[in-house]
């Protein structure tokens, strides 16, 4: 009896060992899934506010980018920009009233002067008489010259009458004749037709071409070297044309800076180029004989019409290759 009492106790212990063993590992299975799902939710909750953040833009325009990421290399991927305030709506008044010409298009020289080839380009009452005198009209003018000479001969206190002097109201007469022979002849007439149709558009200079003009404040020349450059559209003018037309222009009463832009117009005009170029360098004997007597002074001028005048470039090559920027 006492045996079978103690081998039920010991079997109810045992039994509740093992009960008890089972509910502990019950407890601590349950314990680790309870941990497990606290940690899932915990990365939920990390996740869904990781999320946010990213999802969140920052100020309404686009979407946040992750630190970690490059920057897009592709335009298309950039966002796009906000747009722009729409502009005020202009009054009726402004719409209706009429624009200026100054305001429809930049304020540029023009490309040339109207040029009158009868009328010789600047032509003038005296121009006209002198071009269309007959033989009797001629005589009368050289009549008038010499008369004026032999006065200022006079006039400085000279003897007209001396041998040395006898001749030169006349000679001097046909000098002034010959240097003012520009008022006399017209670009059409010099050109002749000389222009070619050479489908050629790379620059083109004459440079060092000789110059002598007569300045007409003082009556007394100056003298120097011409250098032109044009850029055709197309069409090329005879090379030998170019010293004509400074030539014509030169043999009138001058001054330099008018020379310049009168041979640049000139060419502009008759052949349409993309542009022209012209500078001169000369020595003015009303500066070096007289006045401040500056003997190793010269004086540079310059006209740049179309694209000379527009593009930099193309103004710098001309002066490079006449020599001017490399002294």
């Amino acid at each position: 009896m006492g045996r079978s009492e103690r081998h039920t106790d010991s079997e109810s212990h045992s039994g509740a060992s093992v009960n008890g063993t089972s509910e502990k590992k019950h407890k601590s299975k349950n314990g680790r899934n309870k941990k497990r799902n606290h940690d899932d939710d915990n990365n939920d909750t990390f996740n869904t506010a990781s999320h946010s953040l990213a999802v969140k833009p920052p100020n309404g325009n686009a979407e946040r980018r992750s630190s970690v990421s490059k920057p897009a290399r592709d335009f298309r991927d950039m966002p796009s920009p906000s747009p722009k305030k729409k502009k005020r709506k202009t009054s009726t008044a402004a719409i209706v009233a009429p624009i200026p010409e100054a305001a429809e298009s930049p304020i540029t020289r023009s490309p040339s002067p109207v040029i009158d080839f009868d009328g010789l380009s600047r032509p003038s009452l005296g121009t006209r008489e002198r071009l269309e005198e007959t033989d009797a009209q001629k005589e009368e003018r050289m009549a008038k010259m010499k008369g004026a000479v032999r006065t200022l001969l006079e006039c400085v206190g000279e003897d007209p009458d001396r041998e040395g002097l006898l001749a030169t109201p006349e000679r001097y007469a046909k000098a002034m004749l010959f240097f003012t022979k520009g008022y006399q002849e017209n670009v059409r007439d010099i050109v002749n037709g000389a222009i070619f149709q050479e489908g050629h558009n790379e620059m083109v200079i004459v440079k060092d071409i000789e110059v002598f003009s007569m300045c007409e404040h003082h009556l007394v020349p100056f003298t120097g070297k011409m250098h032109i450059g044009y850029i055709p559209s197309n069409a090329v003018i005879g090379i030998s044309k170019l010293p004509r037309i400074a030539e014509m222009f030169a043999r009138r009463m001058q001054i330099q800076e008018r020379l310049t832009r009168e041979v640049a117009n000139a060419i502009m005009e008759i052949l349409k180029p993309q542009g022209v170029a012209v500078v001169m360098e000369s020595s003015h004997l009303c500066m070096v004989m007289r006045g401040v007597q500056k003997t190793s002074s010269s004086t540079i001028t310059s006209c740049v019409l179309g694209c000379f005048e527009r593009k930099e470039k193309t103004r710098n090559e001309f002066l490079s290759l006449i020599g001017v920027n490399r002294r």
